[in-house]
């Protein structure tokens, strides 16, 4: 009852904001996530690391012999493997552990904008999306010595910026459904089989059949084929997988939604 009175409450006081004051919240909100998360080493550092280092290892050592396209190729795969954990650790782990904390509770109850607590989220995870990107572009440009255009390194970004969403609703999903205690585990029990089962760590063509028939059901292999394309290593048309992740993410943020009225 405490809950509702104060969620009725905040409701009223944020009614009352200037829409500045509201714009600040947001900001506010945001700034505030982004530092919590670069102030925290252990989801920083081996978000922005294992992609890297990945890369290095068989984008750079290894890529020119595997063929004159295999550091591009590895660059798109190891992008979208990067930015996969922003959205799944960023939203899916801190959520379950506040959520049994009883922070997400407060943060209802607070006098600020509903939705600045989830776009506070999704901003840090694009953040940290475009710093990986921006990583693996410079590896690939100066170490790896890919052949990529101008238009191809921003495509690539775009994307990759952009991708992270879908994640982040797969995040926000787990999320609601799973323990803080046990969220690390279960998380990565979900994001490293399905970036193996997407092709990113090695090409479909050498899984066997069947797992090549259902890599379509991974958000990660939608980004994965805009990726190779946005480098130029793509394979038919765009819009299939466009739509395939903008249906992903709209209906996991509607279940969502769904489950955190029950918080509420």
């Amino acid at each position: 009852m405490n809950t509702i009175v104060s969620t009725f409450d905040s409701s009223h006081a944020v009614a009352d904001m200037s829409s500045r004051r509201v714009w600040g919240a947001y900001l506010e909100e945001a700034r505030s996530e982004c530092l919590r998360y670069l102030r925290s080493p252990g989801f920083l550092l081996p978000t922005l690391l294992f992609p890297s280092v990945f890369y290095l290892m068989f984008g750079i050592f290894l890529g020119h012999a595997n063929g004159p396209d295999a550091p591009r190729y590895l660059l798109a795969s190891y992008g979208t493997f990067g930015v996969m954990a922003p959205g799944l650790f960023g939203f899916g782990v801190s959520l379950a552990l506040e959520r049994d904390s009883g922070l997400l509770t407060l943060k209802r109850a607070l006098p600020m904008p509903p939705g600045a607590y989830l776009l506070g989220k999704m901003a840090m995870a694009m953040v940290v999306a475009a710093t990986v990107s921006i990583l693996l572009l410079s590896m690939a440009t100066f170490l790896a010595h890919a052949s990529l255009t101008l238009s191809q390194m921003l495509s690539l970004f775009v994307t990759d910026l952009l991708g992270v969403l879908p994640f982040c609703a797969l995040g926000l999903l787990l999320g609601t459904l799973i323990k803080g205690q046990g969220a690390p585990g279960l998380v990565n029990m979900i994001y490293l089989p399905m970036a193996f089962l997407s092709g990113l760590w090695f090409p479909l063509s050498m899984m066997p059949a069947l797992l090549q028939q259902l890599a379509p059901i991974w958000p990660s292999y939608h980004l994965n084929q805009l990726a190779l394309s946005a480098v130029g290593l793509g394979q038919g048309p765009v819009w299939p997988h466009v739509l395939a992740l903008s249906g992903y993410t709209v209906v996991l943020v509607w279940l969502a939604a769904r489950r955190l009225r029950r918080y509420g």
